[in-house]
């Protein structure tokens, strides 16, 4: 099962020629889940993975930079004649922030849920579920914690073969959790199947500083997706904003043992190498994407995560029901 986190945009506040505010897409399987939606999320879709047909929006907060795009997607869809329903899921205040956008985009003909989620609410989806955590900004606000379901462990056909049990559908039959017949009786998956695997965590903290939940969320995490707004220098600032600097980004990050760390939300007043540095004094994993940069998160076993600079550009592969 792939998974992949698109970063459509990575600035901070205020867009620049080069980064759009927050908004990161999350493509697991066939799942198309939009996290934060910047002013001109459609257009730094069109220029990347093509206008998806997103399956589900998560907000961290009502900011405007977290959800100017919206009015304009969500138009959108309905001038191409979307009919598939769209869940938009926020902190408690979802509900009175549409009633201004509704003035906007008018009633889509899609069905459109609005879901406010309470601190520590889960969104149970197939073979995983979306976590909501409350992180600290200077208004009410959430992290997001996508993680996956346990995995069977590995099947050791040699034990299987040793205890009489034929290849073919008997091998599939205990993979799945059945017991077949073998040459002493019945043979039991436990017999053949090594321990359960766990899934894998990806974490987006949204704007925040630096807080014991998000940590907590984070822990053992294959990717965590981080503010990163400032310098040491202005440790104060962003203290006093809600915010977190690089460098005790990277601290929480390794204290949770997270294998890759990713900082976005970066003001655009730094050079982003000389950001970068001052975290990776602490974390050597750390990376701070730019727009249309590619996080793969393969399982554990297999490789490890990684940055893939303009990856969305240069790979990418679409559903079969997205329109570009």
């Amino acid at each position: 099962m792939d998974l992949s986190l698109v970063f459509l945009g990575t600035g901070g506040s205020v867009p620049t020629a080069r980064r759009a505010t927050a908004c990161l897409m999350v493509r697991r399987g066939g799942d198309r889940l939009l996290f934060d939606c910047c002013e001109g999320a459609q257009r730094q879709m069109h220029r990347s993975t093509g206008l998806v047909q997103l399956d589900e929006i998560y907000i961290t907060h009502y900011h405007a930079d977290h959800y100017l795009g919206l009015p304009g997607l969500l138009r959108t869809y309905q001038l191409q004649d979307r009919d598939r329903p769209l869940t938009i899921h926020g902190p408690p205040g979802l509900s009175d922030l549409f009633g201004s956008i509704r003035r906007i985009v008018g009633k889509p003909t899609y069905e459109l849920e609005l879901v406010e989620l309470e601190a520590g609410e889960a969104v149970r989806r197939d073979g995983y579920e979306i976590r909501s955590f409350p992180v600290d900004h200077r208004v009410r606000a959430y992290g997001y914690a996508l993680v996956e379901d346990e995995r069977p462990g590995r099947f050791d056909p040699d034990a299987a073969a040793r205890l009489g049990v034929e290849p073919g559908p008997d091998f599939g039959r205990l993979q799945s959790g059945e017991e077949v017949a073998g040459k002493n009786g019945s043979v039991r998956p436990e017999e053949v199947m090594g321990d359960a695997r766990p899934g894998r965590r990806v974490v987006i903290s949204g704007d925040t500083a630096p807080c014991k939940e998000t940590a907590a969320a984070s822990k053992g995490a294959d990717l965590l997706v981080h503010d990163g707004s400032f310098a040491v220098e202005e440790a104060d600032r962003a203290a006093e904003t809600g915010h977190t600097t690089a460098r005790d980004a990277a601290i929480l990050a390794r204290g949770a043992g997270v294998r890759l760390l990713a900082l976005v939300h970066v003001s655009s007043r730094y050079n982003v190498t000389e950001l970068l540095a001052e975290a990776r004094e602490i974390d050597k994993t750390a990376v701070a994407p730019r727009d249309f940069d590619l996080a793969e998160v393969p399982y554990p076993e297999r490789a490890e995560p990684k940055l893939v600079h303009k990856g969305a550009l240069e790979r990418g592969p679409r559903r079969a029901d997205d329109p570009n």
